[in-house]
């Protein structure tokens, strides 16, 4: 792929603009070495305005999603979108949240523009853990645990009963919980079905990979190695 059709797809602007990139010079390598559209340079040597490229298709990202942010790319508030370069939504394939949080849950959420790996990571099939921390308006009862590990428990206007899912209590109102499903309001779902009410929710990790130290609203590319963590 030519280097102007590759930048542009990437974010940096219509084939044009990028043409105009690297009229005025804006486009080097690694050394400041001004580059010209017909170049064959490796990717990771190329700078535009003395930055690196982002990284090319097959991208996968890490988000501390913040609270108050909707995971959608049109709303009258805030969106995930916001949070990255302002090329991310405009590539090309397309950057996309692999499954949501709501407006209401913090945490760990991912994107990519690999439609293959998306399918693969949110197919029932895979069962890739996803972990949340909870606390609770009330006292647990001491049965959720059992409640949410038989295979039993069918959700309010659900046809079909809940996989199993591991509880963990860390405290009277604070607990983990661990699904491989990812049905629509989940986690808050479940604990209303056991009488009780979700007051805060983060997803902390999503298969092996945790979210570690990311700080709230800051993002990260993800390495292979990374990657291969969602599935162990």
């Amino acid at each position: 792929m030519k280097l102007v059709k590759l930048i542009a797809n990437l974010g940096y602007g219509s084939r044009k603009d990028v043409t105009q990139l690297f009229r005025s010079g804006r486009i080097t390598d690694a050394a400041g070495e001004v580059l010209y559209a017909d170049d064959v340079v490796p990717l990771e040597t190329i700078r535009v305005d003395d930055e690196p490229l982002d990284p090319p298709p097959g991208l996968v990202l890490m988000l501390n999603k913040p609270l108050g942010v909707t995971c959608s790319r049109k709303d009258p508030g805030r969106i995930v979108y916001d949070l990255l370069p302002p090329r991310y939504s405009v590539r090309s394939p397309a950057l996309s949240t692999v499954g949501r949080l709501d407006r209401d849950t913090s945490g760990l959420l991912l994107f990519t523009d690999d439609g293959a790996l998306l399918h693969r990571i949110i197919s029932p099939k895979a069962q890739v853990a996803k972990v949340y921390e909870a606390t609770l308006a009330q006292d647990l009862r001491g049965d959720e645990g059992a409640l949410f590990a038989s295979g039993t428990l069918l959700l309010e206007s659900e046809k079909e009963p809940l996989a199993p899912a591991a509880l963990d209590v860390l405290g009277p109102r604070h607990v983990r919980l661990t699904v491989t499903e990812g049905r629509y309001h989940q986690v808050r779902r479940m604990f209303a079905a056991a009488g009780n009410h979700v007051e805060t929710l983060q997803r902390i990790s999503v298969g092996a990979l945790p979210l570690g130290e990311l700080p709230s609203g800051e993002w990260r590319p993800l390495d292979a190695a990374e990657v291969a963590l969602i599935f162990a």
